[in-house]
């Protein structure tokens, strides 16, 4: 007797039918779509907020509101932006200065020699001075790219230090210790003349400053921005992902080096006078004091210090002349010991104050 062969069976919706067509084949889910997510992130980020916009629309009040305070206006306008300069390095790229005053006397020297020398136009002479000084910052940048904070705190100091004993040496050229006398500045866009109470100047100062802080946080809240951030975390793990480490750090080096700049321009043009006090070491001290009283690595962080620390410092050299620096300095330690969370803290709590309050009026 012949026994049949067992054939395997198959499942029948597996086995196309003649004259039929094929089954489609079933369509994967898609993919999140992360670019858009990243652009939604993005555009919220750079989205202005109600606390913004009350910030800047009291700095363009001001004159109205103190008009016998231009001048302070005017300094606290200046040391907002040199601050900004170094919160540019320290708090989003993570790079520690101790000798930042050297971009701002560059540029008060390059902007003063303008004025002696080409041209009394104040648009040009502040382009040369960021110009002067996003040079020094990109011939230093490569001195700063390799090292621990201590080794970056020393190399910044010994350029700072080489620039003000160049500036004191060269007298030709810097006027030595008797600095650079007989400035004269034109009027700004050919139209506002410098007067004597300071509005022209506070004025100029605040719209260079409103301009460049467009710059950086436009910038600051782009993939560049965030390739910073990820490089001041963990600078080895970003090298990993492909992040140009060099090539950002000597970017942002000379951006910081560029606004310090203009800081020293304003300086010089406003004052129509520059000496070697612009490149003394309590610039970059003061400057360190006032990030750490605003805070590092949010933009507003350098121009709030700015503020605090120059009402603070008119007010107490006023009631004290003679012992200000030691208030200045018991400041310094009660910030760091933790007054600083505490306004920080109160603060944010006004920011959500404010966000509420024009919440509620849309709604």
């Amino acid at each position: 007797m012949s026994m049949a062969r067992p054939t395997a069976s198959l499942p029948a919706a597996n086995l196309p039918v003649a004259g039929t067509a094929a089954p489609a084949a079933t369509t994967a889910a898609p993919a999140p779509d992360t670019t858009s997510l990243a652009g939604t992130l993005l555009r919220r980020r750079r989205a202005w907020k109600p606390v913004e916009l009350l910030f800047w629309g009291v700095a363009i009040l001001a004159p109205l509101m103190l008009p016998r305070s231009m001048l302070l206006m005017n300094e606290i306008a200046i040391l907002g932006l040199f601050a900004l300069s170094l919160d540019l390095i320290l708090g989003y790229a993570g790079i520690v200065s101790l000798g930042h005053a050297a971009f701002l006397g560059v540029g008060a020297y390059a902007a003063g020699l303008f004025a002696l020398n080409v041209s009394t136009d104040p648009l040009a002479g502040l382009v040369a001075a960021m110009l002067a000084a996003s040079v020094l910052g990109l011939l230093s940048s490569f001195l700063v790219l390799r090292g621990s904070d201590l080794t970056r705190l020393m190399v910044t100091l010994g350029v700072a230090l080489l620039v003000f004993e160049a500036a004191n040496s060269w007298r030709s050229l810097t006027g030595g210790a008797d600095g650079l006398q007989g400035i004269t500045i034109g009027p700004v866009l050919g139209l506002f003349d410098f007067d004597l109470q300071g509005r022209t100047a506070y004025l100029y100062s605040l719209a260079v400053l409103f301009l460049l802080f467009l710059a950086a946080r436009r910038m600051m809240g782009s993939p560049f921005g965030l390739s910073l951030r990820a490089l001041r975390d963990n600078r080895l793990r970003a090298s990993a992902s492909g992040v140009g480490v060099n090539e950002r750090l000597v970017l942002v080096y000379t951006l910081a080096a560029a606004y310090a700049g203009a800081a020293g321009g304003l300086l010089a043009q406003t004052t129509q006078f520059v000496s070697l006090d612009v490149l003394e070491f309590h610039r970059s001290a003061d400057l360190m004091l006032v990030l750490i009283i605003g805070g590092t690595g949010w933009l507003y962080g350098g121009l709030v210090g700015a503020v605090l620390f120059e009402l603070f410092q008119d007010v107490v050299s006023a009631a004290t002349p003679q012992y200000w620096q030691f208030w200045v300095g018991l400041l310094l330690v009660v910030f760091v010991s933790g007054g600083r969370e505490a306004v920080h803290k109160a603060g944010a709590a006004l920011r959500r104050r404010i966000a509420a309050l024009f919440g509620g009026r849309r709604a």
